[in-house]
């Protein structure tokens, strides 16, 4: 296995930052673009190029795309249809993804969902690296030559964590990390690099983000696409991320509660209007999308909505674990979310009503699949706040952040009276449901150390699934390097296969 994943990866991302013949490797947001050789000859044209990563965030890949593949929303539907609460109910409908719910795409190096899902990423880390490494000696404000190498230096720290979470084995803060994670991409090099220790990578991103929140300290987004940026917040909340990822329970929580501050929780009447505007109060974080930008049907919503006129969603709409939604308090307005007939889901034209049926997410029309693409929420920082002090013995305060959370959802929840792993199990509840379609339930399971369990899902069909069960710490936590990556670089070691 020595000729393996990274050589061609690094080539690959590196051609859209670098390479004299790639014109466009920068999407402007909106409609222009920036040569490699322009980036760096000034502020304004370094900020034209990352607010190409940010449009990459909800674009459709230019190279490898292919249907279904459209940026970091697509990306979570691939990680929760791994775990168990979104579920494909028909039979007859649509295959597009029984890949990745039968556990097979992840674990198949010439799948191309697989390599689009590596590539996407390390994109966006060799994109970041040339504002990194290129921006202190371009023309400009420090203003804004802090604002872009914050930003640049929150994506590597991203883009690093997501590819590790899925490609390294999890993180155990018990012992020491050297169990291999992934290539760490820091410098402009087209060179294959070998897989980095799990506590390598890690290191890496906290050094990134620390550096990423100082620098965006004094910084205030702006304009109709602002929660499109990065900012001091959405870094926290990285940051939360990573420390609940790594047991390191009060870092989180004091991160969680940073990146939610200004940002209130939204009414019940912003819940059920279909997920899909960034100037929702709550969302921290987000892809605004521009109507002039049809996403046509490759987008999120052309795979997540209930109402988008797409062969996806008419013939295989989405639907929640039945054993799951049934749990949900009846004056939870997120019960809302998924209709236990169908009858009440707005379906596109011919479109299947199925029980358990999504109701969450909506698109801009049946005919238009275009909609803002929820990245970060405070309502995820409130879990993470919830969760990480129930684990570090401060249940009051755990207390409490699940409060804000769920009262704000229910009107009859009252203070959890549940400690020890009663509470922590409450928490976790809430997690999954107020987060479904939104990317998190694979990697939950993975960082709990928990198994695969679909046993006794009512609408749940075993032909589709096809598998039920998978132990904790099985070797199909860990994704296979895609081929292509393996043929080029021989400083890469494969995943067990």
């Amino acid at each position: 296995m020595k000729k393996s994943i990274y050589k061609f990866t690094a080539l690959f991302a590196i051609l859209f930052m670098v390479s004299a013949c790639e014109k466009e490797f920068l999407d402007t947001y909106p409609t222009t673009a920036v040569s490699d050789s322009d980036v760096l000859l000034s502020t304004q044209n370094a900020i034209a190029a990352l607010n190409g990563i940010h449009r990459s965030l909800y674009q459709q890949f230019p190279v490898l795309g292919s249907q279904g593949q459209g940026g970091e929303g697509s990306n979570n539907i691939f990680r929760d249809l791994i775990g168990e609460d979104l579920i494909l109910p028909l039979a007859g409908g649509s295959t597009f993804h029984f890949g990745f719910v039968r556990w097979q795409t992840h674990r198949n190096v010439n799948a191309g969902d697989l390599r689009y899902m590596y590539h996407f990423y390390y994109r966006i880390i060799g994109n970041a690296n040339v504002l990194i490494n290129g921006i202190e000696k371009t023309p400009g404000s420090e203003a804004d030559k802090n604002m872009i190498r914050g930003q640049a230096l929150a994506y590597r720290g991203w883009a690093h964590f997501q590819l590790v979470q899925l490609w390294g084995e999890r993180y155990d803060a018990s012992k020491t990390n050297t169990q291999l994670g992934v290539p760490l991409m820091i410098e402009n090099t087209l060179a294959g690099q070998p897989r980095a220790t799990v506590e390598e990578v890690y290191t890496q991103i906290n050094k990134d983000l620390d550096e990423a929140i100082t620098l965006l300290a004094g910084y205030t987004r702006t304009g109709s696409a602002a929660k499109s940026n990065i900012n001091v917040n959405v870094a926290q909340g990285f940051k939360a991320r990573v420390a609940l990822t790594q047991q390191n329970w009060a870092a989180a929580a004091t991160a969680a509660a940073a990146a939610r501050a200004g940002h209130a929780l939204m009414s019940n009447a912003q819940y059920t209007s279909g997920f899909n505007d960034i100037t929702n109060p709550e969302w921290i974080w987000g892809s605004r999308q521009i109507s002039d930008h049809n996403t046509f049907f490759w987008s999120y919503f052309a795979y997540i909505s209930a109402n988008f006129n797409s062969t996806v969603i008419r013939t295989q709409p989405r639907a929640i674990n039945g054993l799951l939604w049934e749990q949900i308090s009846d004056t939870d307005v997120r019960k809302l979310m998924w209709d236990r007939t169908g009858a009440n889901v707005p379906i596109p034209p011919g479109g299947a009503r199925v029980p358990y049926q999504n109701n969450k997410f909506l698109a801009a029309s049946s005919s238009l699949s275009i909609g803002d693409v929820p990245l970060m929420r405070s309502g995820e920082m409130l879990l993470i706040e919830a969760e990480a002090k129930a684990r570090n013995n401060d249940e009051d305060g755990a207390r409490q952040a699940l409060f804000t959370l769920v009262s704000n959802r229910d009107p009859q929840y009252v203070l959890s009276t549940n400690s020890g792993q009663a509470l922590i199990d409450e928490i976790l509840f809430n997690r999954r449901i107020e987060l479904w379609g939104e990317g998190f339930r694979f990697t939950d399971l993975k960082r709990l150390n928990l198994p695969l369990n679909r046993n006794g899902i009512p609408n749940q069909l075993l032909v589709i699934v096809s598998i039920t069960d998978v132990p904790a710490g099985d070797k199909q936590w860990q994704w296979i390097f895609p081929q292509d990556e393996i043929n080029a670089n021989p400083a890469i070691v494969q995943n067990p296969l």
